[in-house]
């Protein structure tokens, strides 16, 4: 057994102890580490804010199918999950763990207590943005949970990316995400809608500047034009045809490329589909 070495030779403040090859700090040293464990904690939730599609989503529902299932489709989306099944389970989580959680969704109905008491106990302490689930056509429950404070609602049975798109919305609008996206001399202000090239605006139609935020928000994602169309077809609320993705994509290019013939933000990946860079 090693002899613990002590002093100014290789510990030059005295405040650690080496035994065996072991660290131990005195009770001055010990004192601080709490607080600078929480400091790295907090840290660390800021910097999976930053990253956007890294957010923290507490689920709070007692259907095990809906769970599985949105927690299956979010984690492949890019977020983390966490789910419960009740209205005290939810609040216990959220007294330990506020300050990393970015968004709730919340059943209304729950086998243990209800989404509305759950919404008021959040709202009343916590900035944390609510999105509703509730029955189609609910429109009491939709009104009440609004009036509550919820920041939107979408009725079962939901389309998934309809979804993503609000879960996006709400994110942005709270400040959980970045609300401006840039690629090479493109800039786009999602608060406003507005897109800029080299500082000029451009003038986008409504499924160009969905395409257009797909692309940014995935930047060296190889994305499938199965995957575009199912976007674009839950953003219009309208089917859209493979032909038509084709024409908006060369039109988009035309708007935002320097040269249309030799892109460098929307690139082709033969065989597969898009990447932006």
């Amino acid at each position: 057994m090693q002899c613990a070495h002590v002093g100014q030779h290789g510990n030059p403040s005295g405040d650690r102890v080496s035994v065996s090859g072991l660290p131990f700090y005195r009770p001055a040293v010990l004192s601080v580490l709490p607080k600078y464990l929480e400091t790295i904690h907090l840290f660390l939730a800021d910097l999976r804010r930053d990253e956007g599609s890294m957010a923290n989503i507490l689920l709070v529902e007692d259907d095990d199918e809906i769970i599985k299932y949105l927690s299956e489709f979010l984690k492949k989306e890019g977020y983390h999950v966490v789910s419960k099944t009740g209205q005290k389970e939810a609040l216990s989580y959220l007294d330990e763990h506020e300050a990393e959680t970015d968004l709730l969704l919340l059943d209304v109905s729950l086998a243990e207590g209800n989404g509305f008491a759950v919404c008021a106990a959040v709202k009343e302490t916590t900035e944390i943005p609510v999105i509703f689930l509730t029955a189609s056509g609910d429109e009491y429950s939709t009104v009440t949970g609004l009036e509550m404070g919820a920041d939107d609602y979408i009725g079962k049975p939901f389309r998934p990316r309809e979804l993503l798109s609000r879960i996006k919305n709400v994110l942005r609008r709270s400040g959980k995400v970045q609300s401006v996206l840039v690629y090479r001399n493109i800039r786009v202000d999602t608060l406003s809608g507005i897109v800029y090239k080299d500082e000029e605006e451009l003038q986008l139609s409504a499924l160009e500047y969905r395409l257009l935020l797909i692309f940014l928000g995935n930047q060296g994602v190889v994305l499938s034009r199965e995957r575009l169309l199912e976007e674009i077809w839950d953003a219009a609320g309208e089917f859209v045809e493979d032909n038509t993705l084709t024409v908006y994509i060369k039109r988009l290019r035309e708007k935002v490329e320097d040269d249309p013939v030799k892109p460098l933000i929307i690139q082709t990946v033969r065989g597969r589909g898009y990447r932006c860079g």
